[in-house]
C-alpha cells in the first residue's frame, strides 16, 4: 500500500527517505502532515527544545540480535532491552489493529 517517498529537509534542503513504514505509523497515529525535517535536523530540533541538552544514553545488548546499541535509559537486567530494529519487530507483535 505504502512505498518509499523522497523529501527534501525544509532546514538544511538534503534529501530523505519517508519509509513505507513510517509513512503506516504516521497514519496509525492520525498524522496529517509528512515529515519536513530529516532525521538529523528533527533529532537537533528535540535537543533545541530540551534546552539543548542531548538526552543521556546508555550502552546495551540486544536480547534479540545481539548487537550493541544504546538506550535512553539504564537497563537493570530486570527485562529484556532490544535494539531499534528489534524493538519495532517486537512492538508490531503487540499492536492491535
Amino acid at each position: 500500500m505504502f512505498q518509499d517517498k523522497t523529501l527534501q529537509c525544509r532546514d538544511c534542503g538534503a534529501e530523505f527517505v519517508f519509509t513505507a513504514g513510517e509513512q503506516e505509523f504516521y497514519q496509525e497515529k492520525g498524522f496529517q502532515n509528512e515529515p519536513a525535517r530529516c532525521p538529523a535536523c528533527r533529532a537537533a530540533k528535540k535537543a533545541q527544545r530540551r534546552g539543548g541538552v542531548p538526552r543521556q544514553m546508555y550502552p546495551a545488548v540486544c536480547a534479540a540480535c545481539g548487537c550493541e546499541t544504546e538506550v535512553p535509559f539504564e537497563p537493570n537486567g530486570s527485562r529484556p532491552v532490544y535494539c531499534r530494529d528489534c524493538f519495532q519487530s517486537q512492538r508490531q507483535k503487540y499492536v492491535v489493529r
